[in-house]
Order: structure tokens, then sequence, then C-alpha cells
């Protein structure tokens, strides 16, 4: 059998842009095909070229409905691919409302954009696709369910097992025959912690050849929470939040993370554990979403919680914004979770200039802050930011809480691969910022039970052989960013902290004259590279 080839092309040294190309003597496979979240410079790349010949793609195999894994798949099928795209039901369905989500913010967010380019007479932009184009790449969907065979053509067929991380996640394995002799690969896809509220223990097989798994959470180890704990935890905060005029904003994934913590709160009003507090679920697509999660509640663990949770007269959905903007008249404790979770995007930033500069307000962050995010800004303590070109200062009170997290910790990730053993040729190591890989293969080389353990950077290709996996170096095109600008935050983080800084600085300043200094030696540090 030839071996083939595997290139990453996402979520290689970030988190985010899921993307692998796996190449058997030209019948090429994507396993994911996910838009790049973070920073500007990363963001930068979905609007840039694929690294590969779209046409010629076989066929996508879908792990998750998430957008930085299914994202780009409208732009796939625009560039000219006409293949299949296989994931779970559940997946299909989520895709079908979050693609055009993102395909209209992309499209709103673009015309704003280019109303400030004509006033500076620069070149209009075009939005990576429109929602168009993601209502025609669903004609590429199909089902496929857990744990069946599916040939994709002849000595290469796969199946997908639960991932435990949201509805319809799903870890691939590829199996592959020729001569004889058989390959096996397996993609973990996002693998879910051991508590989640509505989904199973993540399943895979074991005895493969190649593993590449994630690791989001790679160097932290969370408490054992269970769900009665997390609920506990989360009735402390919201006690703590409650103030007169005040709020709680949750900024949250509008696909499971907000049904959850929905759930959760619901089934701590029923005890008496908390009063029954205002819920707003301030995002159409949230909405849409939960109405998908209701279809398949009988499949899912604990749906009763959810059903029981929508009918509470103290939850309401949003659907126009005007329904949106009359939030802000709200003169009682209320509670509002709106997307996007890392706070790039959708209501959430609306809600945040709202309320970020006062000091009634909690925000509440409940997922991964990818580096680069307004999310993770606000995370590691800023006092001022800028949302949609505003200054606002950081008054309200900042909290995480991780145990709503979608992935599993490094525990959970070393029990997972244990048992998968065992993986005779090699692990990769993806799907994670830099510290949190290095960390986890610490871990795992500390086992000693992985005959090789690989780190891939953006657009590394490795060929599989039998025995090990070997890093090509051709003359393909380098890679499309270099290893220290991905997973990090760039210079445009950089630039907009020294602004704030500056202004902050200014504000400081004690007269005109001390102001005036400030801002000479700005100067004269900016002219001092052209001596």
């Amino acid at each position: 059998m030839a071996a083939p080839l595997l290139h990453f092309h996402g979520a290689a040294g970030s988190v985010t842009g899921s993307c692998f190309l796996l190449d058997r003597s030209g019948t090429r496979i994507l396993i994911d095909c996910g838009m790049f979240q973070g920073s500007k410079t990363e963001k930068e790349l979905n609007y840039r070229a694929f690294p590969f010949d779209a046409p010629a793609i076989h066929s996508v195999i879908l792990t998750h409905a998430h957008i930085d894994h299914s994202g780009l798949l409208p732009k796939l099928t625009k560039a000219g691919f006409q293949g299949p795209i296989y994931c779970t039901a559940p997946t299909l369905d989520l895709c079908a409302i979050m693609l055009q989500d993102s395909a209209h913010i992309q499209e709103a967010e673009v015309e704003q954009l280019n109303r400030r380019h004509k006033s500076r007479s620069d070149q209009p932009i075009e939005p990576i696709y429109t929602v168009a184009d993601a209502q025609a790449a669903m004609t590429q969907f199909h089902s496929v369910p857990y744990k069946e065979w599916h040939e994709i053509e002849e000595g290469i067929r796969f199946r997908l097992w639960d991932a435990g991380h949201l509805l319809g996640s799903a870890s691939v394995e590829i199996e592959m025959t020729a001569n004889n002799e058989t390959m096996c690969i397996l993609f973990s896809g996002d693998i879910g912690p051991q508590h989640k509220l509505f989904e199973a223990v993540p399943d895979a097989p074991s005895a493969i050849d190649y593993l590449i798994c994630e690791t989001t959470y790679g160097d932290r180890e969370r408490e054992n929470v269970s769900q009665q704990a997390r609920r506990h935890q989360l009735r402390q905060i919201v006690k703590e939040a409650s103030r007169p005029n005040g709020a709680l904003l949750i900024p949250s994934f509008a696909v499971e993370r907000t049904q959850e913590l929905l759930a959760d709160l619901n089934t701590l009003m029923d005890a008496n554990d908390l009063p029954r507090i205002p819920i707003i679920i301030d995002s159409p697509l949230a909405s849409r979403a939960t109405a998908v999660f209701k279809r398949n509640a009988r499949n899912m663990l604990n749906g009763d919680l959810l059903i029981r949770a929508l009918d509470g007269k103290n939850v309401r959905f949003t659907e126009t914004v005007e329904q949106s903007k009359a939030l802000d008249l709200i003169r009682e404790f209320h509670i509002v979770i709106a997307a996007s979770g890392m706070c790039e995007a959708g209501r959430i930033r609306h809600r945040l200039k709202n309320w970020l500069w006062r000091e009634e307000a909690t925000i509440l962050l409940v997922g991964f802050q990818a580096a680069g995010t307004l999310g993770r800004i606000l995370q590691d303590g800023a006092n001022t930011v800028k949302i949609q070109g505003e200054q606002i200062a950081v008054r309200a009170t900042i909290k995480s809480f991780d145990a709503y997290s979608g992935h599993a910790d490094a525990t959970e990730l070393d029990d997972w691969i244990a048992a998968r053993m065992p993986v005779r040729s090699g692990l990769f190591l993806v799907h994670g910022e830099p510290k949190a890989t290095d960390q986890f293969m610490r871990r795992q080389v500390r086992r000693k039970s992985m005959p090789a353990i690989l780190q891939p950077k953006l657009d590394d290709i490795y060929r599989l052989t039998k025995d090990r996996a070997v890093a090509v170096s051709t003359a393909a095109p380098p890679p499309r960013l270099k290893a220290d600008e991905v997973g990090h935050f760039d210079w445009h983080n950089d630039y907009q902290s020294l602004v704030l800084d500056l202004d902050e600085k200014l504000r400081d300043a004690a007269d005109q004259k001390r102001r005036a200094i400030i801002l000479r030696r700005v100067r004269e540090a900016l002219h001092s590279d052209d001596r």
C-alpha cells in the first residue's frame, strides 16, 4: 500500500481552524474544514485561498458542527468541491442553521466594514461566503450513523464514534486497505469531559496505527466536578452577582452550552435554590439550535431537564434586533446568555458595551477563550477594551467557570488515549495552544507508551508508513503563517493594548504640560527607527 500523506491545514499550533487532508494515491479526504478564530492574523487565513485544490477533494468527513470545525465548508463548495460531506444526522441539522448564521454575520460585518472603507476610499471587500453559499453547501451533506462502516471507495472506509463533546459530535476512524495490508487512523475530533449534561462518555476503537488527538485543555486539570457540584458552584456565582439593577451576562456558544446552562439554572430554581430570575437567551441562533435539541431530547441524556426549562415562564428568547436592544431597559436583576462564547461577534458585544463599565454587572466566561479574542483579553484582566471602535472601561466583575467546557481536561484525555491503546505507529497532538500541547506532550512522554509523539505545525505534511510518520519537506508551498504567528496574541492585539495604555496615561496625567511630554516621547520613539 502506498503510504498516505497527512496534511495539517488547521488546528496545528492553535485551537481553531480544524482541517486535516488525508491523501492516498490521489484520493484526498478532508477531516473538517473549520474557520480560524483568535487573533486577526489567524482570522485573515479565512479570506485567503485554500492551501489545496478544492475541486480535487474527494469527500469531507465532519467531526461536529462547531464553526471552528465546519465554518469554511461553504467556502470549499464555492471554490469547486463537489463531493459528499459526511457527518451524523444531528450535525447535519445543526450545520443547517449554524453555517447560515455564520454567513449572515459575515455579510453584516463586511457591510459595516465597507462603509468605513468607502469613507477612507479603500477598496471594498467581500464576505468569505454568503447565505446563499451556505444553503448551497448543505445540499452536499450526507448523514451516517455511529459505528457503521461507510465505504468511500474500494480500500478506504470510515466509521464515526460518539465523542461526547456536542450533540452529534464524532471521532473519525479511517481504515485503508491494499495488498492485504491495513492501516487504521483515528481522528479524535473534540473529546468531551466525563460530566457533560446531555452527552454520553466518549467512545472510540482501540488498536490503531495513528491517533490524531486534540489537546485544548492539555495543560489543565479540573476538579472532578459532578453535575450536582457544578450546579452548586453556579448557584454561588448567581447569588454573588445578584444586585439591584444588575445583570449576569454569560457569553456562551449558542449550541449545547446555552442549553446546558438553561437546564441547570432552571433545575436550581425548581429546587428553590434560586428565585425565579428572568433568563433571556439573546441569540436567534440559540433559539433555532434549541429547537434541534428539543427534537433530539429523547435520545439525549437528561433531555427532560431541557424540556422543563423551556417551559419556564421566566425564560424568553429574543429574535429581532428591537427585542435585543430592549434588554438595555430592564431594571431588575436578570441573566442574559448570548453568543459568541469568546465575545468575538454577535449580540454579546452589544450587551458588553452596555454593561462592562458598570460595577453592578458580572460577566461569566464559561468556555475556552482563544488567544487574541475579546473573551481572553477580559479573562486576562484588562482594565479597558475596545468594542466596535469604542473604548470601554472594565468595571464589571469578570469570572471564569470552566465546568461547562465541552473539552476533556488533561487527565480525561490521558484516560481516553489509554483506552485506545495500543497505538502502533504514532500520536499527533493538535487543536491546542503551544503551552497546552507542550505540557500534554510531556505527560505522554512520561507514560512511555507511545512509539512516537509529534506536534505538527500549520501546513506540515507527514508520510504515514506502517512503522512511523516521516515529515515531508518537498517543494510544496511554504506554511501560510510562521509557528510563532499561530496560537498567540499578534501585533493587532499589541497595538490595541498600546492605544488603550496611552489613552489611560494621558487621562491620568496631571496637566497639559505632562501630556505634552508623554506625546513627545511617543513621537521620539516612533521616529527612532528612521535615524
